[in-house]
């Protein structure tokens, strides 16, 4: 009866984005599961540390942010595994039923929020993106969505 939503953010940790995320869902004691990029985690680490020390979940995005469509399975593999090394993580593989749409730049913020709003039910999993390219159409859907559900009686879990 319990009604969950699971949010998760990809491409971080960015400087510019991810501390405000973070700022974000803890103004809504919301948590949330970081796909971060191995090569992010090096640059920022002190940015990994405070998604993990909040207590968000993490999970491995590649260690580049290669393109698994585009990429021979060897490949893609030595580069998670890369990214792995830093995280220690075991491997499950999760997928997302809502798609933001936050990175594309041919999508109005407002239509970004109507994609979710749109699609969201009890048990999904939102993909969000805490990356530069995100951040305008993230800063404005973000908090709407948590605002929306949040008054619809709705928690927000870690994976």
């Amino acid at each position: 009866n319990e009604k969950t939503i699971y949010l998760t953010f990809d491409d971080g940790p960015t400087p510019e984005i991810t501390d405000w995320v973070l700022d974000v869902l803890n103004q809504f004691n919301a948590k949330a599961t970081f796909f971060c990029i191995g090569n992010n985690i090096e640059k920022h680490p002190e940015i990994f540390q405070n998604i993990v020390t909040q207590g968000h979940v993490i999970g491995n995005h590649t260690h580049n942010h290669i393109k698994g469509w585009k990429t021979k399975t060897k490949d893609y593999i030595e580069n998670v595994s890369k990214a792995n090394k830093l995280m220690q993580l075991g491997y499950q593989i999760i997928m997302w039923d809502v798609l933001s749409f936050d990175w594309d730049h041919d999508v109005a913020k407002e239509k970004c929020f109507e994609n979710v709003i749109e699609n969201t039910v009890n048990g999904s999993i939102i993909v969000f993106h805490d990356s530069l390219k995100a951040s305008e159409n993230m800063r404005y859907v973000l908090p709407k969505t948590l605002d929306y559900y949040s008054k619809q009686g709705f928690t927000f879990k870690s994976l």
